[in-house]
């Protein structure tokens, strides 16, 4: 009667707080997801949550069943990865870089599964900022790059992760605080401020400003997001980074978070990897932990399209 992929649904439900999210990230249209709950409370003879609310309000039945998910879910999955063992392939390398300022929030909690999980992989990890990690990868000299700009090289595939919104950060007393949006002329007097790249790999130069033919009046570095913050709310710039990065600064009144353009400016992170290591145990678990993580613990995030 029940089914793990019914425990796999709640459990997504209650990480995405929506119908459409929870479809999204579990690869099914959200008709087959509310077709999958009615079968079920039809089965069960009870009602698992109540429709049309949010945050998303569980019955006692579907509380019980996500009690079950929390116990099983986790069980299961290292029973799998026990099982990859047994088949083989438990000893390798995964050597990563990150080509992402704000990825070490969600990386690390998937790093220390992946070691406890995962103890004869010979892991290290390191920062893409000083070099140009793509080309190493092909080379041989890394495993994975966490990447949001991949580009086509021979023998490389690019697994998507999530989908984020980059958003602009503006000091809540700024004239932009009260728009809807932030069009791309509205930066023309600004000081914006950036990670410390080049400007052909930050989005809001390239599929932003540079489209509408606008430069910023001036543009500064900051390698730490916190710094940027501050740089922000004392009125001495803008900056843009992704929305999971600005939540915690926006939700507590310290800067105020804009939309850049009317329709928002979107981007997908991807795990970039040699083809030759898709079908490794240790790497399939490694990106199946690091979604989880991502979805668990990042504000605003959604699903990517499965293929690159």
């Amino acid at each position: 009667m029940l089914e793990i992929r019914h425990l796999k649904t709640l459990h997504a439900l209650r990480e995405t707080d929506s119908l459409v999210e929870a479809a999204e990230r579990l690869h099914l249209t959200q008709s087959a997801l509310s077709h999958q709950f009615k079968e079920l409370e039809e089965r069960l003879g009870l009602q698992l949550f109540v429709r049309k609310t949010r945050p998303v309000r569980f019955t006692s039945a579907g509380l019980r069943l996500l009690q079950l998910a929390d116990s099983l879910l986790p069980q299961l999955r290292s029973a799998e990865r026990d099982l990859a063992r047994l088949a083989g392939g438990t000893a390798g390398r995964l050597h990563m870089a990150i080509e992402c300022h704000s990825c070490f929030q969600w990386l690390m909690p998937t790093i220390d599964q992946f070691r406890d999980a995962w103890p004869e992989v010979e892991l290290d990890l390191a920062s893409g900022f000083s070099f140009a990690p793509l080309p190493a990868l092909a080379r041989g000299d890394l495993d994975l790059v966490v990447t949001s700009d991949p580009v086509d090289l021979p023998g490389i595939t690019y697994v998507p992760l999530f989908t984020y919104e980059a958003l602009l950060a503006v000091a809540n007393q700024h004239a932009l605080a009260s728009r809807p949006f932030v069009r791309a002329e509205d930066l023309a007097s600004e000081t914006l401020i950036t990670y410390p790249v080049e400007r052909d790999r930050l989005d809001i130069f390239t599929r932003f400003l540079e489209p509408a033919d606008v430069e910023p009046a001036q543009v500064r570095t900051s390698e730490l997001t916190v710094m940027m913050m501050q740089l922000v709310a004392s009125g001495r710039g803008v900056c843009c980074v992704p929305n999971w990065a600005l939540h915690e600064y926006s939700v507590r009144g310290y800067v105020t978070a804009k939309r850049l353009g009317e329709k928002g400016l979107f981007a997908t992170l991807y795990a970039g990897i040699r083809a030759d290591m898709l079908d490794s145990p240790f790497m399939r678990d490694f990106l199946l932990t690091a979604k989880d993580t991502s979805f668990s613990t990042l504000e605003g995030v959604s699903a990517a399209p499965k293929t690159k």
